[in-house]
């Protein structure tokens, strides 16, 4: 009788777990030493090693069990209230203990943002969804130092290493998060068409009382909100807390909870604010300048967490490819496929480098005035272009591996549909397309000039990219109809940038593909269009993961 085989599992990869994140991304390592967060090795690798392992599961769990909205308890009281599965507080708490929302705001030393963009960027990996109140925890920090008697308050519990879910006085618990609530129905993204109205309260300064509707408010079940309301004087910016100074629930009503497509176990809701006790932060009437310091550093982590997506489909990919046997060769071997993947590769090592760049220009900005023009602008570029790019590389990840990308199990259906959310949140396309034209145009000349100094940084060492600068300052000395241009304009603007860090900082192979295929026009539409002659085996070698369950085999190359 023939034994039965029909159970036996063969050419299938080994699980890619166990691994550490930080040390086989070896564009994320250097850049971490080139941008100044060196200092930061041991605590990176520390990260790496930790989001590599149980948290990749927590990751899975809470967005099988994703967050439920609870408005009344059984007695019919209004509680309002979200609860969570126990695997979002885990990656809550240890997103907190490694200082992903806090880690700028309580070191002092340089390159504090390069360290802790590493970091995030890492640990992104293992789940997007917990990266929201995180970032906007750590974002809400220099929003704010504009009430100084407020981020006296307030400071020392949003970067407390600790934290507590429950819904109980911030100081009890010694430890707070912070959410966001802007937008709403009329306006959405036009949030001086905002509805909610501040009255202040009499005799008290600065305390006010909000009424209104939020159309969106990120991850309410934080223990404190920056909200926009009017006033007399203008849009102005406020805290409010779910916990009253005395103790008791503010009026914070959660309508219902989001059902979105991705970032499933985050919760966003919409909330009614009625008589809801809340405090002016910064000037009256300049609501929206204050809130764009929050803003500009939670656009930054849209550009780190794409960045952080597209690392985990390129290492899910190549692992795969290089694992998988079809038509008697290594799928990592077959030249069609390496084209795929390595063009995958180049798109998030661009990523990678542009990210760690910003991190570095953060650092800097207080101190050196290029550094904040490139930091303002620089951190729209990259927010229009590097979050429109991530859907893209997931997408062709998913596909490399085959039927079994299409399924729930690989992961990769969950980072697909994370993958729009960065490019929405906290302004869209055109939204971030035209907050550069509105740069350029208050700035003028010095921030465009800081920019351009960037680019030629790596002035003649590819002519490629020499010519691709020459043609994209064309672009601004065409200003007729520049705001229809805006996306095109922009778009040239991060391959420019992202074209000058990668010929200065990458290896050969990896700027080579980079200029053929985005600077000089040789490359298609999509991925695995990179032209004849591209040393696709370096650059994979460079990306596959080297970590995990099984190291990546040697290649085969031969029949059978």
């Amino acid at each position: 009788m023939a034994t039965t085989v029909t159970h036996t599992v063969t050419n299938q990869p080994p699980p890619l777990t166990d691994r550490n994140l930080f040390t086989d991304h070896l564009s994320l390592v250097e850049a971490l030493e080139r941008e100044g967060g060196g200092w930061a090795r041991e605590r990176c690798e520390e990260v790496g090693a930790a989001w590599g392992g149980e948290p990749m599961d927590w990751g899975v769990e809470a967005n099988e069990f994703p967050p439920r909205l609870r408005t009344h308890d059984r007695y019919g009281n209004r509680i309002d209230e979200v609860e969570f599965h126990p695997a979002w507080h885990q990656l809550m708490a240890l997103g907190a203990r490694h200082e992903l929302h806090s880690l700028p705001w309580t070191t002092g030393r340089a390159g504090a943002h390069a360290a802790r963009t590493a970091m995030y960027l890492t640990a992104t990996q293992a789940e997007g969804g917990f990266a929201c109140p995180i970032t906007m925890t750590f974002a809400a920090v220099p929003a704010l130092r504009a009430q100084p008697d407020l981020a006296g308050e307030w400071e020392p519990l949003l970067t407390s290493r600790g934290y507590d879910g429950e819904l109980r006085p911030a100081h009890e618990k010694g430890s707070a998060r912070c959410g966001m609530a802007m937008t709403e129905k009329q306006g959405g993204s036009d949030v001086r068409a905002n509805a909610t109205v501040a009255e202040p309260l009499d005799g008290a300064g600065g305390e006010y009382v909000l009424t209104g509707h939020k159309w969106f408010c990120s991850a309410p079940m934080c223990d404190l909100f920056l909200v926009l309301a009017q006033t007399d004087e203008g849009m102005s910016c406020f805290a409010v807390p779910r916990i009253l100074p005395d103790g008791a629930r503010n009026t914070f009503r959660l309508q219902r909870l989001k059902d979105k497509l991705g970032n499933r176990s985050n919760a966003s809701g919409e909330v009614e604010l009625d008589g809801t006790w809340a405090r002016v932060v910064g000037e009256p009437g300049r609501g929206v300048a204050t809130i764009l310091e929050m803003v500009a550093h939670t656009r930054l982590d849209c550009v780190i967490g794409s960045a952080g997506g597209m690392r985990h489909a390129v290492a899910n990919a190549t692992w795969h490819a290089a694992h998988r046997f079809a038509f008697g060769r290594v799928l990592a071997d077959q030249p069609l496929m390496a084209n795929v993947l390595a063009d995958l590769a180049v798109e998030s090592e661009a990523a990678t480098a542009l990210a760690m760049r910003l991190a570095r220009a953060y650092d800097e900005a207080p101190h050196d005035e290029d550094a904040a023009h490139l930091k303002r602008l620089g951190t729209a570029v990259g927010k229009f272009w590097v979050c429109k790019r991530f859907p893209g590389v997931a997408f062709e990840a998913l596909e490399c591996l085959g039927g079994n990308g299409y399924v729930e199990e690989s992961g990769m259906p969950r980072l697909y549909r994370e993958a729009p959310l960065n490019s929405v949140w906290e302004g869209s396309g055109n939204v971030n397309a035209l907050d550069v034209l509105r740069a350029l145009s208050r700035t003028g000349e010095r921030t465009l000039e800081a920019f351009f100094a960037e680019l030629d940084e790596a002035g003649g060492a590819d002519a490629r990219l020499d010519a691709f600068v020459t043609r994209l300052r064309e672009e601004f000395a065409d200003p007729e109809a520049i705001e229809h241009r805006a996306r095109r304009v922009v778009e040239l603007m991060a391959l420019g940038l992202q074209g000058s860090l990668l010929v200065r900082y990458a290896p050969p192979a990896v700027s080579d593909a980079f200029c053929a295929s985005r600077l000089a026009g040789h490359g298609g539409l999509n991925y695995g269009t990179l032209p004849p002659g591209i040393d696709t085996r370096s650059i994979l070698e460079r990306h596959t993961p080297q970590g995990g369950a099984a190291r990546a085999p040697a290649r085969h190359t031969g029949e059978g």
